[in-house]
């Protein structure tokens, strides 16, 4: 079954992005999806690059083992969050030989505001393309008004935001079978 490294760009415990990737993995079953933890990422520190924290290493060993890697993220003053970003500074280097080189990606934004994070999703792509990631170009994700989407115990209820959901995931799979090695 194909691999997909979920990386959340937020660390708050109710975050709607997390809520959002994990309603997408419940409705994309023909995917196995690996929650990745960016906060126990260290801080970059290219000095350590030499002898990488255990950290690095295992974090870095996790997206190489994943076929793709979906990214869902919050938008912090019109960009990504500076834990996203770190995440992907450590598993992007050593330069030449990062781990996510090459491999297919997604890219899912929201907020609470009616804009669905544009801005972040847009610098997301920027990074990625350097990273020679071949990123779903349709549909794009901008998902607003993230705050009325969930019931209580995290469920999504908004049947459109569903639909888009299934139709992404079947996008985000043709994508991967599209960009895998051959």
């Amino acid at each position: 079954m194909t691999s997909v490294a979920v990386l959340v760009g937020s660390l708050r415990k109710e975050s709607f992005s997390r809520k959002i990737a994990k309603a997408l993995a419940a409705l994309t079953p023909s995917l196995t999806f690996d929650f990745l933890d960016i906060g126990a990422v260290s801080y970059f520190n290219q000095d350590l690059e030499a002898s990488p924290p255990a950290d690095w290493t295992t974090f870095r060993n996790a997206i190489s083992a994943a076929d793709a890697v979906l990214f869902v993220t919050a938008e912090y003053n019109r960009s990504v969050p500076g834990v996203l970003k770190n995440a992907i500074d450590v598993a992007s280097r050593p330069y030449g030989q990062g781990a996510l080189a090459g491999k297919p990606a997604a890219i899912i934004s929201t907020s609470i505001g009616a804009i669905g994070g544009f801005g972040a999703n847009h610098h997301l792509r920027q990074s990625l393309s350097f990273l020679n990631m071949p990123v779903l170009g349709q549909p794009e994700a901008y998902i607003g008004g993230s705050g009325g989407l969930f019931d209580e115990g995290g469920q999504l209820t908004n049947d459109g935001t569903r639909d888009f959901l299934v139709n992404f995931g079947k996008a985000f799979e043709a994508h991967i079978a599209r960009n895998l090695p051959r």
